[in-house]
């Protein structure tokens, strides 16, 4: 199967940590109409395209553009910023990490994120003190001196703060990258549509496939329009009583917020092993879905989970181009059965 690397590369390019989703939003709409397909936004700014299939069941896929972030909390006596998490990045992992700030007034700035005892040669507890909201900061890359030198830029609180995503496709398949969580699955979801396009083919059921943008706090799908079936389209889980690897597509059979249902995740399952398609099934501890929110939200649907195997979540994420694959050919089949 081949894929578009750069339409890959292109969407984690494009920042969009939780609550400011537009830019990739409006990437997207642009791409999925250059294919012919009509789409709408609701009032949060999902993307919703719709395609008309052989029966009236409608099926809804779902991938979330919405990313980890930070917000800028408060400017510092020395025009240092101190931040909020947007959603649960491991915090650990950003130290040192370079960023951008994005001003209400459309400035952006670069910094880097650090410790609050950023030197092995100045700080005694600079390898043991603790990574948190409390001891680290943002070092601005301007030459700011006091708390009104970094407001005379145009920053203030509740500014955006995107981390660096630090894409890299390896030569040996691998997509190394932040917010593989869920811009992996955002990726799927559109070759998907490419590959109905390429083949002329008409799905066995109407589609609504839905980019959600609030999914990292808990309502990106909260609302739906008609669907008869949510299947989400997000990271599946590697680690400790895990059994899923990185080339593979990962069915999640329950996570922290309960089972999935039982007759589509047991025919995801069954179609797998039907098409020889390598698979996973597993429990997420830690976990939920834009599925979890539409069923919360009071959809009367089936919904069920899968994604390909993506490692160290939340941190620096890593995914092979065959988990990648693996997951578009299960929905492929899962479409072209769905009415079996």
């Amino acid at each position: 199967m081949k894929l578009d690397l750069q339409l890959l590369e292109n969407i984690f390019n494009i920042d969009s940590p939780t609550g400011f989703t537009k830019n990739v939003i409006d990437y997207l709409d642009t791409e999925i109409k250059n294919l012919g397909y009509s789409t709408e936004r609701n009032k949060k700014g999902n993307l919703i395209v719709s395609v008309k299939g052989e029966s009236d069941y409608t099926l809804g896929l779902s991938a979330h553009v919405d990313t980890l972030g930070l917000m800028v909390r408060s400017v510092m006596s020395n025009g240092h910023l101190r931040f909020t998490m947007l959603g649960g990045l491991l915090l650990p992992t950003l130290d040192g990490e370079y960023c951008k700030v994005y001003t209400r007034d459309g400035k952006v700035y670069t910094g880097t994120i650090l410790s609050t005892s950023p030197s092995v040669h100045v700080f005694k507890d600079s390898r043991s003190k603790t990574r948190d909201e409390d001891n680290m900061y943002i070092r601005l890359d301007e030459n700011v001196k006091s708390k009104k030198d970094t407001l005379d830029l145009g920053i203030n609180n509740g500014d955006i703060v995107a981390v660096e995503p630090k894409f890299i496709f390896t030569e040996s398949g691998f997509v190394k990258t932040r917010f593989l969580d869920d811009k992996a699955s955002v990726f799927i979801l559109v070759t998907y549509l490419q590959r109905l396009k390429e083949q002329g083919k008409v799905p066995a059921c109407n589609l609504k496939i839905m980019f959600t943008t609030y999914e990292e706090v808990g309502h990106g799908a909260s609302q739906v329009p008609y669907l008869d079936e949510l299947l989400a389209v997000d990271m599946g889980c590697i680690g400790t009583d895990l059994s899923c690897t990185e080339d593979q597509v990962s069915i999640c059979a329950k996570d922290a917020s309960g089972p999935y249902d039982y007759e589509m995740t047991s025919k995801l399952i069954e179609l797998a092993k039907k098409e020889n398609i390598n698979y996973a099934v597993d429990i997420y501890p830690f976990y939920s879905s834009d599925a979890t929110a539409a069923l919360r939200g009071g959809a009367d649907i089936k919904a069920a989970l899968i994604g390909p195997g993506i490692h160290a979540s939340h941190g620096m994420e890593r995914t092979h181009v065959e988990g990648i694959i693996n997951t578009i050919k299960l929905i492929e089949s899962y479409v072209d059965n769905i009415n079996k």
